[in-house]
């Protein structure tokens, strides 16, 4: 259930930067929601690969360069989701940066079951 909320709430994150940067829309809610998986398997299965070969360059500018990973990442993101798009790099930034602002607060959603 946990898992569920916490994809509705990026969603709802996704579609809230899509409002709030002018260059970067998405059709819908169900977009939104394969937004969000595709950004979950890149993390998983991309992310770690670049940050290894990027390593060396991320030391040298005392991790800045992670941004600039974040938004080409979320670039690939809109290049692989039909209905998602953003028109640029700096749009792309932006937009990661949000999205990397807001992810500590989702993930702290966690959902109780009550006692009876």
């Amino acid at each position: 259930m946990n898992l569920v909320l916490k994809w509705i709430a990026y969603a709802l994150i996704i579609m809230l930067i899509a409002w709030v940067i002018p260059g970067i829309t998405v059709t819908g809610f169900l977009s939104a929601l394969f937004v969000v998986v595709m950004i979950s398997i890149v993390n998983l299965f991309i992310r770690p690969l670049v940050q290894l070969i990027s390593l060396p360059l991320n030391v040298f500018t005392l991790g800045l360069f992670s941004l600039v990973i974040n938004a080409l990442l979320f670039l690939l993101v809109a290049k692989l989701s039909p209905g998602f798009q953003i028109d640029g790099f700096w749009n792309g930034f932006f937009g990661a940066i949000i999205l990397s602002v807001a992810t500590p607060l989702i993930d702290k959603i966690n959902v109780r079951k009550s006692q009876s």
